[in-house]
């Protein structure tokens, strides 16, 4: 029932764009700061964000929950081969019971970037030599290294992937991802990859309370070209806003559906 609760708001947040409410697990924190419009902080995107409410994006701004784009992405012969494949349940093509996306069958993590159609809000915090992105989906934690270091040529394959970032100015992050695990999807659709996906995200600091996300994908197995996103919109959520639980295994989904699924593959 926690579980229900949770989507029914998130849901109502996002697409009707009520007001804020917290979510605790340890009771209320007794001091915290109002949200306040202001010109963006130097180098900072830490905080809790959400998605931006629909009637306050941009004219004109691609709105999808599952896809980065109003068409797909031009695919190679393999490309088109492994989204010809997929079973999506998100456009209505195949009902649950037929699916065969990874994060309902499996409860596999989302990983990078489709984590982002999920919508749950998430959090990012900083060390001395990394920025953590903390998403409320599944206990997912996320380490984008800002120490220096470059990318391995041959790096492991980890569900978020392998993750190095920089500023390029005051209020331009650019964080490239590679050794993605070939078992997530890109996106909800069912656009798929291989071990050569790289992900790079480019997030702007707009003002005090906003935050927008440009993703690039480039995979020469899978895309023909680099396959450009349309432009993700975040809205800082108020100072005691505290990001939630949500578990895959347990209290997400009733895997009694998918027994044969699970069985099978």
């Amino acid at each position: 029932m926690r579980l229900l609760s949770n989507l029914i708001f998130i849901y109502l947040f996002i697409f009707f764009g009520q007001p804020l409410m917290a979510q605790f697990g340890t009771g209320s924190p007794t001091n915290y700061q109002p949200r306040v419009m202001g010109d963006a902080p130097i180098r900072d995107l830490s905080g809790v964000w959400t998605p931006t409410p629909r009637r306050l994006l941009p004219e004109g701004t691609f709105i999808s929950g599952s896809t980065f784009t109003p068409n797909p992405p031009n695919f190679t012969d393999y490309g088109q081969g492994l989204y010809d494949i997929a079973r999506n349940s998100n456009a209505g093509d195949f009902v649950l019971a037929d699916t065969n996306d990874p994060v309902l069958t499996r409860c596999y993590p989302p990983g990078v970037p489709r984590v982002y159609f999920h919508p749950y809000p998430f959090q990012i915090l900083y060390t001395h030599k990394e920025m953590i992105m903390l998403y409320e989906f599944d206990h997912t934690v996320r380490r984008i290294y800002t120490d220096g270091r470059s990318n391995l040529d041959d790096p492991p394959p980890l569900w978020n992937g392998n993750s190095i970032g920089e500023w390029i100015d005051d209020y331009t992050f650019i964080a490239e991802t590679v050794g993605i695990d070939e078992r997530t999807w890109v996106d909800r659709s069912g656009v798929q990859h291989s071990d050569q996906l790289k992900v790079t995200e480019t997030w702007t600091r707009v003002d005090t309370l906003n935050l927008t996300l440009d993703i690039l994908m480039e995979d020469p197995l899978v895309f023909a070209e680099p396959w450009v996103a349309e432009r993700l919109h975040f809205t800082l959520a108020p100072d005691h806003w505290e990001i939630s639980e949500i578990s895959c295994s347990g209290d997400y989904l009733d895997f009694s559906a998918f027994e044969a699924v699970i069985t099978d593959q």
